[in-house]
């Protein structure tokens, strides 16, 4: 593949890339940080690319090893501080799904965001995060069950809330 056919399919996936950045990352920083370092990393390794029409599926297990290695280097350097501080989280940025997918284990959300979100099939999930396909499919299945639990909690707590107002 050449580099001005490897450019198409960056453009065409900026989005899908920070969405999935975004599911591992909390950051908006942090997920653009990830994007950019895997479509360059991408660029550098490109002949390593066995299949062209893999493409898509390779930069993204390139960005999600990315997210989890930005994740590690964050660990250690607030390992590193007397007193770790936690994350602002602005919760009025964000729907109300997105807030229940960032409850959900990374493993689960992951999978959730690729199959549902981006399309991909559960075979190419598998390859992806490099598991056997019995474990995408039970992670969607878990995922689903959990999204579900804190969907059905929170429309509980809004009309408990609403009935305190009245």
């Amino acid at each position: 593949m050449d580099k001005e056919a490897f450019a198409s399919v960056v453009l065409s996936s900026t989005d899908s890339l920070y969405r999935i950045s975004k599911s591992i990352l909390k950051s908006d920083a942090d997920c653009e940080d990830a994007v950019q370092e895997a479509i360059a990393t991408g660029f550098d390794k490109l002949g390593t690319l066995r299949q062209e029409a893999y493409a898509r599926t390779w930069l993204t297990r390139i960005l999600i090893h990315e997210c989890y290695s930005l994740l590690k280097k964050r660990e250690k350097s607030a390992a590193m501080l007397t007193e770790p501080e936690e994350e602002a989280y602005d919760s009025t940025d964000y729907s109300e799904l997105y807030e229940a997918l960032s409850t959900l284990k990374k493993e689960y959300r992951l999978t959730i965001v690729l199959y549902y979100l981006e399309g991909y099939s559960i075979n190419e999930i598998g390859k992806i995060m490099r598991v056997p396909v019995g474990t995408v499919k039970s992670r969607l299945s878990r995922g689903r069950r959990d999204l579900r639990c804190i969907m059905e909690r929170a429309d509980y707590e809004k009309e408990e809330q609403y009935e305190n107002e009245l």
